[in-house]
């Protein structure tokens, strides 16, 4: 290879998630090391004023400029492409730091109705109560995305797949309508992950991921963030550094060893669900099963087009409403019943009541959250001991 050649551009996925952004130590570290500190030293009074005021690149405080979080922006924003990722604490936190960058009072957000319920809180109650309006419109109703816009709209934003209902949006369209119209468009991708699917090559401006989820794959940290272009990220980094919502190293630092996985773990969640959500369809007790990778699935070809593969997240409509939905849940003596996802270990809830709990019950019905809805994030364990663990309450329904 030339040297003038950036390995990395020729690098594919599995490769950028091992090997991008670790930038070796004095020491030589084969492993990427943890940075467990508040604050740094500099030789001199002239060298701490140029890098307190950016003449200097270096590192400042641990809110906003520390080796290991920055190892993990690096890497994650290889894997979507983007120029540059800013992480923060949470999830939600990644969402709030975006809006508060980048929208002001008077501005309009549309989105899709099939949010995360934290989401829909977040944009509702606290965004709204300083003057920025939300619109939500289908997910995959083009025509309605077009029609809510208005010359206030700054930003589109979705899910897709979407929670819980595996909704697919049309990325590339989305995008179009967005910039026509002067807006930005925002995917949550926590679902897929950068593995299955990079909304920036599909046309967003912005991508938001929960690094909670399946960024780490073994439930073991909180942690968010936002990859897109250096301009936009720079006011993402500026609410981050001067409001505090930002990633602890040591969270850094599993979600950077969490990615080396990604690839294969993304493979591996995939096949399992594919064959539950088969086998859950055929199920007599089973009413519905929302899984894009299904040929019942309205937009499976959609999906297709825009995805590496479907995913791991199930949405399961049982017999007998939510009496029906509980006893399944509680028959289980494996899966984990949790409002969380993304784990090695299957997940259970009944979004009603957790994850969706918070909602209106006219806003439940308008984003499909019925009574007898389960969502299942499956795992990685053997695929008949998933079965039978549904199966004892699943049979106790028929």
């Amino acid at each position: 290879m030339h040297d003038d050649i950036n390995p990395e551009e020729c690098w594919g996925l599995d490769t950028l998630a091992i090997r991008t952004g670790h930038h070796r130590t004095a020491e030589q570290e084969h492993g990427e090391p943890i940075f467990p500190t508040s604050s740094f030293v500099y030789g001199s009074a002239a060298e701490a004023a140029r890098k307190f005021g950016g003449q200097e690149p270096g590192n400042v405080y641990s809110r906003f400029t520390n080796p290991s979080v920055q190892t993990f922006e690096r890497r994650l924003a290889a894997l979507e492409g983007g120029e540059r990722c800013v992480a923060t604490s949470s999830g939600m936190s990644a969402i709030l730091s975006t809006a508060l960058a980048l929208l002001q009072a008077g501005d309009e957000i549309v989105a899709s109705r099939s949010l995360f319920g934290s989401t829909v809180s977040l944009f509702d109650k606290y965004l709204g109560k300083f003057g920025i309006t939300t619109r939500y419109v289908e997910l995959s109703d083009l025509a309605a995305w077009e029609a809510a816009i208005t010359p206030a709209t700054k930003l589109l934003f979705a899910e897709t797949p979407s929670n819980p209902l595996s909704e697919v949006g049309d990325i590339p369209a989305l995008a179009e309508i967005a910039h026509r119209h002067g807006a930005w468009l925002a995917i949550d991708n926590c679902f897929l992950t950068p593995a299955l699917q990079t909304p920036i090559a599909l046309g967003a401006d912005l991508v938001i991921h929960s690094a909670t989820k399946y960024l780490d794959g073994q439930g073991r940290a909180i942690g968010g963030a936002v990859v897109g272009p250096d301009k936009l990220l720079e006011e993402v980094f500026g609410v981050v550094r001067t409001c505090g919502p930002c990633m602890s190293p040591f969270n850094a630092w599993i979600f950077t060893k969490g990615l080396e996985t990604l690839g294969l773990r993304m493979k591996a969640h995939c096949a399992n669900a594919l064959q539950l959500a088969e086998w859950l369809e055929a199920h007599p007790a089973v009413e519905r099963v929302h899984y894009s990778g299904l040929a019942s699935h309205p937009q499976r070809e959609l999906a297709a087009r825009q995805q590496k593969a479907f995913g791991a997240v199930l949405g399961v409509e049982v017999k007998g409403g939510r009496e029906g939905a509980w006893s399944v849940i509680d028959a289980t003596r494996m899966l984990s019943i949790t409002g969380n996802l993304g784990d090695v270990k299957t997940t259970i809830t009944h979004p009603g009541t957790t994850t969706h709990g918070r909602l209106s019950d006219d806003q439940k019905a308008a984003a499909g959250i019925r009574e007898g809805l389960i969502r299942i994030a499956v795992g990685l364990e053997d695929i008949a001991d998933i079965q039978a663990d549904l199966a004892r309450g699943l049979d106790a329904l028929v």
